[in-house]
């Protein structure tokens, strides 16, 4: 796990030093060594997080033994071992025993179709210098970060934007992106960044760049395709638990110490337990669990958390920032993340990260992508309810309603979602009238297509993975893990979990009104059934009512500073009723205009 640099001149050669000042602006991802390789007009630059082979022997850019291809990389090949034994059976000899020397083996040996024997996370830029192309890939689901620029003169990438700001010029803002996070804080849905000119390879997909022209070729190496409904009911719960369990496996592989991020929802619990439950076959020593603890009662998980450290026997972990903390971290967490972010919860994540590093937990589990895999939302009862309806009419579809409200959920969030997430006209009329003082309040495309989706929870699934919730959170947990030199390894989406779950029936997903039934029936027998049958979700979440309450007079005046912000809205009517606005409104002008000020960005 690393943070990786590039940059081809296009028009001469490439100057070392820029590589070396542009590679360090993301030492916080990489302390444990650096190193920069400039060969004429290519130049690679790499700061290690050292997770496997501890020794310089694992140190990057790494030089294939006999051939001259060499790598920058970023991330982990969890199956590393096993293909490691297949290409050494093919003749390979290995030096290392880092799985970078594995990947770029497996480049050697098929190709770019290399990819599609991994089982991981990765962001790499591979330098062939037998063509003299530049080939580079991100995982499957976008876990880590590829972000580009090409200009006229140069084609950098990087694992934050923060590398290719100065490469630019002027850091001008993406209107559509700003105006689609400030009517409902959606952000990364597209291939673009909040930064003109800056823009990110995209999840599943490779890219070949001809060092001598510039020249880009980009495609697509993976496509979600779910597998056949193969299984259900017991049968279902069975295989996934076999999945997840290997996926735990896989992702625990690991020179150094290794935990689990732990909110005492069903998802984190399942990855804790399942991990300790494995920890305990190699090490004397009680698996670590970090808990960031609410000081709002509302949204505190931490007696649902504190059964799973009894019943797993953890060594507990616990943050709990207070206002303080916030206030006066608020303007590091818009730095961390390059781009707004829609609300103060990822100060949450962000304090368990920092524990994790401040007690030499280098590497965390995390629960991310279970409800995106699983129909963990509620927004999912929709097409949940049409099935019922379409297979068993009217009687089946009040049938259905009435387990949905046995499983804790309200009368009107089910009508809510029935009827208004499917209609995309309603939502933006919603948005017009409840946001006037926005100049362009229109619903983002992303939000029209999931509309039309509504009745198809496989495609809807496809939808958030990909485009509207995912990405968007594998960005905040990659960035607050990384600002700290953490590691974070996702077991749900283990791309074998995802292809299951994704495959199996939508009754089967949601049954008798409980979301995610596989993964709790699959859990029944190692989770305390309060844990297992949870009715509320949180995770995570920050006291955003006292917090957000309280510092609403700094969010005013610096909404009402803003320039960048006065493009975007009527600043007369938001100074009249800023006090008025909902909590996530507020938040939303006061973020892009701490962005705008942190990065000097202007309009276009």
């Amino acid at each position: 796990m690393c943070g990786i640099f590039g940059l081809i001149a296009k028009n001469g050669l490439v100057d070392a030093d820029q590589v070396d000042r542009l590679t360090d602006l993301v030492a916080h991802r990489g302390p444990d060594g650096r190193g920069v390789r400039v060969n004429g007009n290519v130049g690679l630059g790499h700061r290690r997080l050292a997770i496997i082979d501890l020794t310089e022997d694992g140190a990057q850019p790494m030089r294939d033994r006999l051939l001259p291809i060499w790598i920058t990389y970023n991330g982990e090949i969890y199956n590393y071992l096993e293909l490691r034994a297949e290409l050494e059976a093919l003749g390979h000899v290995f030096h290392t025993a880092s799985d970078t020397e594995v990947l770029l083996a497996a480049y050697v040996h098929w190709g770019e179709n290399c990819l599609d024997r991994f089982n991981g996370m990765w962001s790499f830029a591979i330098h062939d210098e037998r063509d003299n192309t530049l080939f580079c890939a991100r995982d499957r689901f976008g876990v880590k970060p590829f972000y580009y620029a090409d200009t006229a003169t140069q084609f950098a990438f990087g694992s934050e934007i923060r590398q290719l700001l100065p490469l630019i010029g002027r850091s001008v803002a993406d209107d559509d992106l700003v105006r689609d996070f400030l009517v409902c804080g959606l952000s990364d849905h597209t291939n673009r960044t909040f930064f003109k000119g800056i823009e990110k390879l995209a999840p599943g997909h490779k890219m070949r760049v001809d060092v001598a022209t510039g020249r880009i070729r980009t495609e697509r190496y993976y496509s979600l395709a779910p597998r056949p409904d193969v299984a259900d009911g017991q049968d279902a719960a069975k295989l996934l638990r076999e999945l997840l369990d290997d996926a735990t496996r896989l992702r625990l592989r690991s020179d150094v110490r290794v935990g689990t991020c732990l909110s005492g929802g069903l998802d984190s619990s399942s990855v804790a337990t399942l991990a300790a439950r494995r920890y305990a076959t190699t090490s004397n020593d009680r698996f670590f669990a970090i808990t960031a603890v609410s000081e709002q009662a509302a949204n505190n998980e931490e007696a649902y958390a504190a059964e799973i450290v009894a019943s797993a026997e953890l060594n507990w972990l616990r943050t709990k920032p207070g206002y303080e903390d916030f206030a006066s971290t608020a303007e590091t967490l818009l730095e961390v993340q390059e781009e707004p972010f829609g609300g103060p919860s990822i100060m949450m994540q962000y304090e368990v990260m920092k524990t994790a590093r401040a007690n030499g937990v280098i590497v965390l589990l995390d629960g991310q992508g279970g409800d995106e895999t699983l129909l963990g939302y509620h927004r999912y009862y929709a097409a949940w309810l049409r099935d019922h309806f379409h297979r068993s009419g009217v009687r089946g579809f009040f049938s259905a309603f009435g387990a949905a409200r046995k499983a804790g959920v309200s009368a009107s969030r089910l009508l809510m979602y029935l009827f208004g997430a499917s209609l995309a006209g309603l939502r933006a009329g919603v948005y017009r009238w409840r946001y006037a003082f926005l100049k362009s309040p229109a619903l983002p495309e992303s939000l029209r297509r999931f509309a039309r989706n509504t009745n198809d929870a496989r495609e809807m699934q496809v939808l958030e993975i990909t485009e509207t919730n995912l990405p968007m959170l594998l960005r905040f947990e990659d960035k607050n893990s990384m600002r700290f030199g953490v590691e974070t390894r996702l077991p749900f989406l283990d791309y074998r979990f995802v292809e299951f779950s994704l495959g199996l029936p939508t009754r089967t997903k949601v049954n008798h009104g409980w979301t995610k039934w596989p993964l709790r029936a699959a859990m029944q027998d190692v989770l305390p059934a309060n844990i297992c049958w949870r009715k509320d979700k949180i995770g995570f979440a920050a006291p955003d009512q006292l917090w957000l309450n309280r510092h609403s007079p700094v969010m005013y005046d610096k909404v009402i500073g803003s320039t960048l912000l006065a493009r975007y809205v009527d600043m007369a009517a938001v100074k009249r009723k800023f006090h008025r606005l909902d909590l996530g409104m507020r938040w939303r002008l006061y973020c892009v205009a701490l962005w705008g000020e942190r990065f000097r960005v202007g309009a276009p």
